[in-house]
């Protein structure tokens, strides 16, 4: 039977509506669950950059795991702790969108700091470890750079990618890389911050404490996590140069 077009323009936009109250309230239904899944995976990333945990699996032991060994708060491009947004919220660290705060001018970001803390003495600070977004050779790259507790000295990192070529750029992942910058210094011995850079190239040779080797064939991908770290590491500069003199208090914890 022949059906009017006026018909067909009302079941179309009933049957659009219905199905757009669908897929509205499945969003709504997941998005805990979705939410719950980004905050395991941003806390397996921050104990990655500090300690070995592929052999745990499961995501309780994690969160408990985090739970206990760390602590986090949130500064400004100043260094100072801030405790509340404009509207007055509660500033929590774990909540704060790395990505979207690299898109805000450097001295209007929120900058968390994670610390690790001793196992025995939960006063005692380990490593600072520091989140930061770039961009890679196709799309953004992210990091979590722990720093032991002189404030100078990379005690490991944890990197991640959206769309880096799988057998070079996406090394970055990778634990032969992320052992490279254990070790290594961001500031110089006159006390500039220099940070940790990639060279060009893999030669396997040994280099300074400033330097680590490189990845064969992933130049531009390697240039985008020197220029992560070092844009990041220099919005952190003032907090880590007021902590060395005791200027901070690491008042807030998770």
């Amino acid at each position: 039977m022949q059906r009017s077009n006026t018909y067909i323009i009302v079941f179309s936009a009933v049957l659009t509506i219905i199905l757009g109250l669908l897929l509205s309230g499945t969003s709504v239904v997941l998005k805990p669950l979705q939410d719950k899944q980004v905050d395991l995976d941003n806390k397996k990333k921050i104990l990655g950059a500090v300690m070995d945990i592929s052999s745990i699996n499961d995501p309780n032991e994690i969160l408990a795991l985090y739970e206990k060994r760390f602590s986090s708060i949130v500064i400004d491009i100043n260094g100072k702790i801030v405790e509340k947004d404009k509207k007055g919220n509660p500033v929590i660290a774990e909540k704060v969108n790395i990505q979207k705060n690299y898109k805000v001018a450097k001295d209007e970001r929120l900058y968390p700091v994670y610390q690790f803390v001793s196992e025995s003495d939960p006063s005692k600070i380990e490593a600072y470890i520091f989140p930061m977004w770039g961009a890679g050779l196709w799309d953004w790259i992210s990091g979590f750079v722990a720093i032991e507790s002189d404030l100078n000295t990379i005690k490991g990192v944890a990197f991640d990618h959206k769309t880096e070529t799988p057998g070079l750029g996406a090394r970055i992942t990778s634990d032969q890389i992320k052992d490279r910058y254990k070790g290594k210094k961001i500031f110089d011995d006159s006390g500039s911050l220099v940070s940790v850079s990639m060279v060009k190239g893999e030669k396997g040779l040994p280099l300074d404490d400033h330097h680590i080797d490189g990845m064969s064939g992933a130049t531009l991908t390697g240039k985008g996590v020197n220029s992560m770290m070092l844009n990041y590491l220099e919005c952190y500069k003032t907090f880590i140069e007021k902590t060395k003199k005791g200027g901070v208090s690491m008042v807030q914890a998770n």
